[in-house]
Order: structure tokens, then C-alpha cells, then sequence
């Protein structure tokens, strides 16, 4: 069991890891999808300079953060077999996963039939025309690559369900070994391997230590400097942030430029994970105090599920409606992921009250009252 403080803590940080995931997202500039090396042509400004920094910097913790909570409560519920705790999260991930990658399929396919936002679709650059699918296609979208690609997040961490006793027996056996491997992985190499991601194998593995163990992860460590710690978040993230505006183009094919660019962008997620983690307690005892904040995080999956492709599809009729406004791209950057959330709770909220059924299917029994 654990404390009634640390289960709002799990809650608050799931809520804000998906309105955090929205605004990163929303990211509006030229090179719109997001590595750690990412390199940024346009000039730097103070718009370009807010979303790079806080999009590819200041709220990537947000990943690490629901990995290790998803591995510290899949361990703390390991009582159970695991063949019993797997036809669960059968329920739970892979079956939302499938039919969230489904409506997102059959939208792009129904906006794909109007003039008007036909346009807003291909602008996107989620998907080639539903109608110039193969029948293999759509298998690979629906199973392997969806077009909501949030939803790679359930499918790795289904993996790491299943590997579950493997990475239990390593984690706790064989520590020293199998974290300085990992570690090591995480730190220089950008993995993406479809089932496997070494960002969630590692922080996943370090949540199952951490119960294990027994850590207290309730009370600030004694080296934990709320101060110092945030203050070197912010020099990291902002020294990362204009190395990616002043670095030559052909940068990233000097080794030694692409790892120190490495390094610095899994030094911003270990930094903003101990930061958000303990020198915010203040924050979660506020806002889970609030019956408004409580009542909205319960729709964390359906802001997770549904914000992707919304996001996508509302980005270019927003610039070409904003364009004339001043500072237009840091307006959207703001307002259009407040206008996402809104909707993905307000769909959650119409589910759960005149459809329950279909919304504890749709989020794997999730938010359910």
C-alpha cells in the first residue's frame, strides 16, 4: 500500500505529464518533429527560444516521470500471477490502444472528405491518403504505427509488462550491472526500436528497484537543493536550447558535437524529473486541494488518447486564422492546447455521464467513478 499524499502525487504528475504532452505537440515551428539532437534553422527569437526550450527541454521529464510510476505500481502489485496481471493490461493498454488507433483512422479518413479540411489533414503530414491504403496498410498503421503516434507510449509499455519477471529478476539481482548498461544506452544513444525505447527501459526499471527496495520517495533527500537544482535545469536547458539555433547544419556529424548534445538533453529529463518530483510538493498539495483540478485529472487518458491527431489537424487553420495577430505563433503555442484539453475533457465528461460503458472500454477503465 502506499500513503494517501504519494497515490495524488502518482495523480497530479500522470495529469500534468498529459498537458504537458499537448503543448509539446503544439510546437510550431519549422522542424516540427523533436529528437534530442534536433538542430533549428529559423532565427532565434524570443518565440522560437521559449518553444525549443521548453518543448525539447523543460517538459521532457514528463516521459521518465510516467515510466518510473508505471514501474513502481506495476511492482508494488506484483502479488498477483503474472499470467492473471497480463490479461489485465490486456484490457487496459492493448485494447484502447487498438481502437484509439482506430478513431484515429477513421477520422483522418472522414476529413480526408472535405474540401474544407482536407487541407488541415495534409498539412499535418500524419499519413499518406486513407484511400491509397493496401490492405497491409492498414494493419501496419492500426497495430505498428498509428496515426495518434502518442500511443507508441501504451505499446512499450505493454512490452515492459510482459518482460515484467525478466526485469524484476535484473533490476533487483543485478543492479550495478544491468543499470550502468542501460544507463549508458539512455544516456548517448537515441533508440527507437518500435517495442523497446531506452528511456522507458530505463526509468521503468528504476521504479521497480525503487519499491523493491523500499526507497522513500515521499521525502526530499538530504542532497536534493531545491534551489541549486532547478537553477542548473534552467542553464542546462538554456545552453542546450541556443547550442540548437547557433550550431552549424553539418554539426551533428561531428561524434563528439552529437554526444555532448546527448548528453545535455538526458541531463535536462534528469534534472526536471528530480525537480518536478521533489521541489513541488507544495504544488501537488494545492492542486489536488482544488475539487476542479481533482475532477479534471481524472481524464488524463482521454487527454493522452484523443489530443493526437486534434492537435495536429487544428495546427495550420490556427496560423492561417492568427496570422495577422502579433506574436501569433506563441499565442497558438499557448491558447490552441488549451482548446485540445478542453475538448478531450469535455468528450471524456460526456462519455463517462451518458455512455459509461463505451468510456471504461475506451480508457481501459481509467477516470471510471
Amino acid at each position: 500500500m502506499i500513503s494517501a499524499f504519494l497515490s495524488q502525487k502518482f495523480r497530479f504528475w500522470a495529469f500534468i505529464s498529459m498537458v504537458l504532452l499537448v503543448f509539446v505537440h503544439a510546437y510550431n515551428l519549422e522542424q516540427r518533429y523533436l529528437e534530442p539532437f534536433t538542430l533549428i534553422s529559423e532565427p532565434l527569437r524570443f518565440t522560437t527560444f521559449f518553444e525549443y526550450f521548453t518543448a525539447n527541454g523543460i517538459f521532457r521529464f514528463r516521459i521518465p516521470m510516467l515510466f518510473a510510476i508505471s514501474g513502481y505500481l506495476f511492482a508494488l502489485g506484483d502479488t498477483k500471477p503474472h499470467r492473471e496481471r497480463i490479461q489485465s493490461r490486456f484490457r487496459s493498454l492493448f485494447v484502447p490502444y487498438v481502437l484509439w488507433s482506430i478513431i484515429g483512422l477513421g477520422l483522418t479518413f472522414i476529413l480526408e472528405q472535405f474540401a474544407t479540411t482536407q487541407g488541415a489533414v495534409r498539412a499535418a503530414d500524419l499519413s499518406q491518403p486513407i484511400r491509397e491504403y493496401a490492405w497491409d496498410n492498414y494493419l501496419f498503421r492500426i497495430l505498428l504505427h498509428p496515426i495518434p503516434f502518442q500511443l507508441w507510449f501504451i505499446r512499450v509499455l505493454l512490452v515492459y509488462n510482459l518482460a515484467y519477471p525478466l526485469l524484476l529478476r535484473l533490476s533487483t539481482r543485478f543492479p550495478k550491472i544491468w543499470f550502468s548498461c542501460i544507463g549508458v544506452i539512455w544516456l548517448i544513444i537515441p533508440i527507437h526500436l518500435g517495442f523497446l525505447e531506452p528511456e522507458g527501459l530505463l526509468f521503468f526499471s528504476l521504479g521497480i528497484w525503487l519499491q523493491k527496495r523500499g526507497f522513500d520517495i515521499e521525502t526530499r533527500p538530504t542532497f536534493f537543493r531545491p534551489i541549486l537544482w532547478g537553477s542548473a535545469w534552467i542553464l542546462v536547458t538554456g545552453a542546450k536550447t541556443l547550442t540548437a539555433f547557433y550550431a552549424p547544419s553539418d554539426a551533428l556529424a561531428q561524434p563528439q558535437f552529437f554526444m555532448g548534445l546527448m548528453v545535455a538533453h538526458r541531463m535536462c529529463e534528469g534534472l526536471g524529473l528530480a525537480v518536478a518530483w521533489f521541489g513541488m510538493d507544495t504544488l501537488v498539495r494545492w492542486s489536488m486541494n482544488k475539487e476542479w483540478f481533482r475532477w479534471s485529472s481524472a481524464f488524463s487518458f482521454m487527454i493522452y488518447a484523443l489530443h493526437v491527431p486534434l492537435v495536429n489537424y487544428l495546427l495550420h487553420p490556427a496560423f492561417q486564422l492568427w496570422s495577422g495577430f502579433p506574436l501569433y505563433r506563441l499565442q497558438l503555442y499557448f491558447l490552441l492546447p488549451f482548446v485540445v484539453i478542453a475538448l478531450c475533457i469535455g468528450v471524456g465528461a460526456l462519455l463517462r455521464r451518458f455512455a459509461p460503458p463505451v468510456y471504461r472500454v475506451l480508457t481501459g477503465g481509467r477516470g471510471v467513478v
